[in-house]
């Protein structure tokens, strides 16, 4: 079994870094925020060009890249121009002024978007190799272009409205992330000159597959490329003198009223400004002439420096559409999550199978569904009398929407707390909450300050003469859809004191009533990290008492100041500290005196890494069933810790503790296949193992090997532990 350490990596990687000093009260101890931001989407993109990767996963990888980047100009880059714009000027933690991170992050961002192109263009070939082409025009046989014709008459065509651009017909509104071409026209009749658009709905396909050719050849023509081809068809009588393909990104944050006397129509006006949001980015086609390109910028009053002029396609998200089902051998190889033995032990009966003992499911390895199918069971039986349950985000058609609901009908109580300030899925949020209200669901919707981000449910359920609650906690959202590819934790208990501790928490949500002696909980933005802190300070007085002192953290992002200059005091009192972030990353490692005792890596791969759990190793070695073992909603950054509702949960359970140590966090640490460890002048390199010809896949671990908590009458005896050192 796997047993890599990749301090000794550290050790030879950090060979010359190691000379950087940084007083503890210089800025520059933190990396800035939004250029590991970016740094992050580099590995990202990286694994699009990572050539043990099946291709069709690269081109996904390709398109999240791209969605990704999207994402962060509308909401961060966005934020920081507002700030530039009303003469902000207060820095960032590491010392730069908005000003100066636009800079940088312009640069860098630049680069991004180039490499994008390269990876594409590689990518373009490897498809070809693959039986899979993406065709120019002049690829096109007499026979295709008839059955373009169809198409773009039948599909495209009816949803087109091309508009000539003049005093007469003002410049139409182009929606954030809106795709569109512009043109230069003359009239072959008189030579007039016309300059006109083609907005191109968001509903249109970006690529139209036509008839395969020779040996099967799967083809693919984009959209814009048949909306060259038909240009005859929308602007008959005119020639084309230059053309511009574009897309916009808007200010997609929102502004919320300190007072809002209804959340929801709060929320669906503030929508409808992030519509109209200022445009804070365009990319055009690198052929675009500067007459075309003033039209465009002018009328929508796009500045200079937010144009990006694109030598390739622009609108790299839509590669999404390429990433086809049907060819399963370009694709990872199949695997469906495992319902737990002890489930299937007490015939699928849930609340069985958690009155045994915890149960703890690490998605998307063990199934969702279960998770469905606690509130599905809770709905249908006549001794549950209420259940509780947030919503932060969900599907469209969510299963547990339809399970509140059909108990709602039933009779039972049922609550639901709806995160309306969940970025991007607002709307969504706002019809579930309709539709849960329609049935009779007592609908909450928390503060208005803080986001309601813990993931709680409560079922009360009548056995005998008394109330039992099950409760459920979980580090990522009630998703069925994301939780077949990202990684997270689900514990169910029917532990009295974590079920009071639950009903505690939804009562502070719904009634603002301050939770007292929370005998097994903690939740921000009340005393989650001063919880946090109080462990840290426990390991340090351990490392001052001679005993052993270890850390270990899996979050997706750490940023909080607070928390860093923790673990850099704790790294300078001796305390062994090793973290796993899979994106955003403030903490400069290996610095002699500062943070030698700290590594950071990040594991990105098939799976997106999502659970949050930290483990103090309390007097000795991790892994130990001594350690304090917490699963958490919370990233550590400073809004999840101060300005979110969210919950760190110690698990007590002892096959429950030994799965986090011994089986999740070991193989996260010990991987060695999706691994980039973080250097101390801010880059990433990967993970190199220098004692093993075969990497190590924390990934391919788990997908092959049961979970402790989930066996059955089976036993633990097959089910293997890696225990880590630290060394």
């Amino acid at each position: 079994m796997a047993n890599t350490d990749f301090l000794n990596y550290k050790a030879e990687s950090f060979a010359g870094l190691s000379k950087l000093r940084f007083d503890i009260k210089d800025s520059k101890r933190f990396f800035n925020r939004e250029l590991s931001w970016i740094s992050f989407n580099w590995r990202v993109l990286e694994e699009a060009d990572n050539g043990s990767i099946p291709i069709l996963e690269r081109v996904r990888f390709l398109a999240i890249s791209a969605s990704n980047l999207d994402e962060f100009y509308s909401v961060r880059v966005a934020g920081l121009r507002e700030m530039v714009k009303e003469n902000i000027s207060f820095p960032s933690a590491d010392g730069l002024s908005p000003t100066q991170q636009l800079s940088l992050i312009e640069k860098e961002a630049r680069l991004l978007i180039d490499h994008q192109q390269k990876v594409w263009r590689k990518l373009l070939l490897n498809l070809r190799s693959s039986n899979i082409a993406i065709l120019e025009v002049h690829d096109l046989s007499k026979q295709d272009y008839k059955f373009l014709q169809n198409v773009f008459f039948e599909q495209v065509f009816p949803v087109l409205t091309p508009l000539a651009i003049d005093p007469a017909h003002p410049f139409p509104f182009i929606p954030s992330g809106g795709f569109a071409l512009a043109l230069s026209l003359r009239r072959k009749s008189d030579g007039f000159a016309l300059e006109a658009l083609l907005p191109v709905p968001g509903q249109i396909s970006r690529f139209y597959r036509i008839d395969d050719g020779p040996k099967g050849l799967i083809r693919f023509l984009p959209l814009e490329r048949m909306l060259e081809q038909f240009i005859d068809k929308l602007f008959p009588g005119y020639d084309v003198i230059g053309k511009s393909a574009f897309r916009i990104l808007r200010d997609s944050d929102l502004e919320l009223e300190e007072e809002a006397e209804d959340l929801v129509r709060e929320f669906e006006t503030a929508l409808k400004r992030r519509r109209r949001g200022d445009v804070i980015r365009m990319k055009v086609t690198a052929d675009t002439s500067n007459d075309l390109l003033n039209i465009i910028s002018r009328s929508l009053g796009v500045l200079p420096e937010e144009v990006i002029k694109v030598d390739g396609m622009v609108g790299m998200a839509d590669l999404s559409e390429l990433v086809l089902t049907e060819l399963p051998k370009l694709l990872w190889p199949p695997f469906t999550s495992r319902v737990p033995e002890r489930v299937e032990d007490h015939n699928g009966d849930i609340f069985s199978a958690i009155r045994q003992k915890d149960l703890l499911l690490h998605h998307p390895y063990e199934s969702f569904d279960i998770v469905v199918r606690f509130l599905q069971q809770a709905a249908t039986d006549q001794n549950v009398l209420s259940i509780r349950q947030t919503l932060y985000r969900t599907s469209n058609d969510s299963p547990i929407v339809r399970a509140l609901c059909e108990a709602a009908e039933e009779g039972k109580s049922v609550t639901a707390l709806i995160e309306l300030k969940a970025r991007f899925d607002e709307a969504a949020n706002i019809r579930q909450s309709r539709t849960l209200e329609r049935a009779g669901v007592q609908v909450i919707y928390g503060f208005i300050d803080w986001k309601t981000h813990a993931k709680l449910s409560t079922v009360v359920r009548r056995e005998g003469s008394k109330l039992v609650t099950y409760s459920h906690f979980g580090t990522g959202n009630y998703h069925p859809i994301t939780a077949k590819f990202y990684t997270d934790l689900s514990l169910f208990t029917s532990d009295p004191a974590l079920g009071r501790d639950a009903t505690k928490v939804f009562n502070y949500v719904s009634g603002y009533v301050e939770p007292e002696a929370l005998e097994n909980l903690r939740i921000s933005p009340l005393n989650l990290k001063e919880t946090l802190i109080e462990n840290f300070n426990r390991e340090i007085k351990s490392a001052a008492d001679g005993k052993s002192a270890m850390v270990w953290v899996k979050v997706n992002s750490l940023i909080d100041p607070e928390i860093i200059d923790l673990l850099y005091r704790a790294s300078c009192a001796g305390v062994k500290i090793d973290l796993v972030v899979r994106g955003i990353c403030g903490v400069r490692p290996g610095i002699k005196s500062l943070s030698e005792n700290i590594r950071v890596k990040s594991v990105i791969g098939r799976f997106l890494e999502h659970s949050r759990i930290v483990c103090f190793g309390n007097g000795a070695p991790l892994p130990s069933s001594q350690a304090k073992v917490y699963i958490s909603s919370a990233d550590w950054m400073g809004r999840n810790l101060n300005r979110r509702v969210e919950s760190l949960v110690e698990i007590r359970n002892e096959t429950v503790h030994a799965q986090i140590l011994e089986q999740i966090m070991a193989a996260n640490l010990s991987d060695t296949a999706h691994s980039w460890v973080l250097m101390a002048d801010g880059s990433y390199q990967r993970h190199e193992d220098h004692t093993s010809t075969e990497r190590f896949s924390c990934h391919q671990f788990f997908m092959e090997n049961p979970s402790m908590s989930g066996r059955g009458r089976a036993g633990l005896q097959d089910v293997p532990r890696l225990m880590h050192s630290n060394g």
